[in-house]
């Protein structure tokens, strides 16, 4: 397992609890909203391992100024879309080779409810939910142009993080419970969906 974070402070300490906990993992410093630094970084991992069979695109930003739809300046919007779309896209096409020399190779991008169609727009962080509606479209396109791939989109629901805070009220378990099945479990001809607890659910 490799754990790619910005901070790498952070991503040393989350590898070093998942490998005291019996699990083999390293670090990679990878910051998406920096094309030149994914590129770089998957030249990096390139010269440790010759494939890679699942990503997790799980890189996102909610800011603290992101109130209104009227209201937010342009600079909200494009700072979200480059961490919470772009970012998952650049991501995916610098590792893509990689994933390729995989016999099963899979996408997972987490997503929101907030970025539903279909009833998601509740006028809460409308750039980040404008965000996650295109990263949807990201996964749809993805899937298309890498059909042995299998990439999807999911919603982990409101989980108690540094983002949902301490309110939410689903736990990192159940939030991450789909993460796992598509990774691991899913059927691998499953792709191009938009799922939540295991289900597809509308764009």
């Amino acid at each position: 397992m490799v754990v790619g974070a910005r901070k790498a402070g952070a991503g040393r300490e989350i590898a070093s609890a998942i490998t005291r906990q019996g699990h083999r993992a390293d670090f990679l410093e990878i910051d998406v909203s920096d094309d030149a630094n994914v590129i770089a970084a998957a030249r990096e991992f390139a010269k440790q391992w010759d494939h890679l069979d699942v990503l997790v695109n799980n890189a996102a930003i909610k800011l603290v100024n992101d109130t209104s739809v009227l209201e937010n300046p342009d600079a909200v919007l494009r700072e979200t879309l480059e961490t919470n779309t772009l970012g998952p896209l650049r991501v995916t096409r610098a590792f893509a080779a990689l994933l390729g020399n995989s016999a099963a190779p899979r996408v997972v991008n987490l997503s929101s409810g907030g970025g539903q169609l279909a009833d998601g727009a509740a006028g809460w962080a409308p750039a980040y939910c404008i965000s996650k509606t295109a990263l949807n479209m990201v996964t749809a396109q993805l899937a298309v142009a890498l059909p042995r791939f299998a990439i999807n989109s999911m919603c982990p629901g409101w989980v108690k993080t540094d983002m949902g805070g301490a309110e939410a009220p689903r736990t990192v378990q159940q939030g991450a419970d789909t993460i796992v099945w598509l990774a691991e479990a899913a059927p691998q001809n499953l792709t191009g969906k938009f799922l939540r607890d295991r289900e597809i659910i509308p764009w």
